[in-house]
C-alpha cells in the first residue's frame, strides 16, 4: 500500500484469476448509477460509504491475478478491508466445488471460470435500491435509485467521474421527505420499507458478519423485506453464491426456458435447482454473463407505473 496526500493505492494479488468486469457487474443499478461507473477498458469506478467515511475507489485489472486500487476520501484507508470482498477473492476456493452437469451451465462454467461472487460488506447499500426494486420495471427502479443519490447523497470524494455520489447515509434516508419519494416515482409502500430500514440500519449491517440463516432473518424480520429482497442483498452485500431471488418476476421462466425448453414457476424453479446448492446463484450469473439465459417474448411489455401524478 502507499499513501499519498489525495490518494491511497493497494494492489491486490488473489490466490485464483479473476474476472473483475463480470464479478461487479451486480453491483450496476442501470447505465447512469451515480454510484458505479464502468470504463470501455474495464476500469470501474465507485463509491461507498463506509464506517470511517465516503470513498471513491477505482479498480483496474492489471493481470489474471492482480488487481490495482486506488482510493480517496475519508474512508480509503479503510477500503484495503473490504478489497478481498470485492474482487471474489473470499468467494474464490468455495466455487471450486460447483461442478454443473447440465451442459448449458457446464460449457458456461468452461467459458467463463474466473467468474466470482461479490461481497461488498455495505448492507444498505444493497438493500435501498433492492427495495426500489419491488415489483416494478427495473429502468423505473433505477430511475429512482439514481435521482434520490443524486439529490440527497454527497460528492464523490477525489477525481472521480461527472456526476459520481455517494450514497446516502442511514440518517439521510430515513429524513428524505416523503414528497421527495413520491418526485422519484417510489409509492409509499416502498418508501415507508425504505425508511423502516434505514432507522434499524446499525442491525441490518450486522448481518455481514452472521451465518446466512441468521442474517436471512434478521433482513425479513424488517416488514416489507421479503424473500426477494433478501436474497438480492444476500448476493451482494453478503457473498452468498446460492442466493435464489425467488419471487422475481421473470427469474423462474427465465431458467425455465434457459435450462429445459420451457417455463417453471417459482416451486418448480427452486425444486429443479436444488442439486446446484450451494451454487444456485452462481448458475444464474454464468447464465447471464454466457448469453444463455433466456425467455420468449409472447406479447408487449407491460407499461411501466408512475407514481407521481396521484
Amino acid at each position: 500500500m502507499t499513501d499519498t496526500a489525495s490518494e491511497v493505492q493497494f494492489e491486490v494479488s488473489t490466490r485464483r484469476p479473476v474476472d473483475l468486469a463480470s464479478t461487479l457487474s451486480p453491483l450496476r443499478r442501470g447505465r447512469f448509477d451515480p454510484c458505479h461507473r464502468r470504463e470501455p477498458d474495464g476500469t470501474v469506478w465507485r463509491t461507498s460509504l463506509l464506517p470511517s467515511g465516503a470513498v471513491t475507489y477505482r479498480l483496474r485489472q492489471r493481470g489474471p491475478n492482480v488487481v490495482d486500487a486506488r482510493a480517496w476520501g475519508p474512508g480509503a484507508a479503510e477500503l484495503e478491508t473490504y478489497l478481498p470482498g470485492l474482487v471474489g477473492e473470499d468467494d474464490a476456493e468455495r466455487s471450486d466445488d460447483f461442478a454443473p452437469a447440465h451442459p448449458t451451465l457446464a460449457e458456461a462454467h468452461r467459458r467463463f471460470p474466473n467468474l466470482r461472487i461479490v461481497r461488498t460488506g455495505r448492507v444498505m447499500e444493497s438493500l435501498v435500491p433492492a427495495i426500489l426494486e419491488q415489483r416494478v420495471h427495473t429502468v423505473a427502479a433505477q430511475a429512482s435509485w439514481r435521482r434520490l443519490v443524486t439529490g440527497f447523497g454527497t460528492p464523490a470524494p477525489g477525481p472521480a467521474p461527472d456526476g459520481m455520489r455517494v450514497p446516502p447515509s442511514a440518517e439521510a434516508w430515513r429524513r428524505i421527505p416523503s414528497w421527495e419519494f413520491h418526485r422519484a416515482n417510489v409509492d409509499p409502500r416502498r418508501a415507508q420499507t425504505v425508511v423502516t430500514c434505514a432507522r434499524v440500519a446499525d442491525r441490518l449491517e450486522e448481518t455481514v458478519g452472521m451465518d446466512h440463516d441468521a442474517a436471512y432473518r434478521r433482513l425479513r424480520a424488517v416488514p416489507g423485506v421479503g424473500e426477494w429482497t433478501a436474497a438480492e442483498v444476500a448476493q451482494r452485500a453478503l457473498g452468498d453464491a446460492d442466493a435464489l431471488s425467488v419471487g422475481d418476476f421473470h427469474l423462474a421462466a427465465i431458467v425455465g426456458w434457459s435450462l429445459l425448453g420451457r417455463p417453471l414457476d417459482d416451486d418448480g424453479m427452486v425444486e429443479y435447482l436444488a442439486d446446484l446448492r450451494p451454487h444456485r446463484y452462481r448458475a444464474i450469473r454464468l447464465l447471464e454473463i454466457s448469453g444463455q439465459a433466456r425467455k420468449p417474448k409472447f406479447g408487449p411489455r407491460t407499461p411501466i407505473v408512475d407514481h407521481t401524478w396521484h
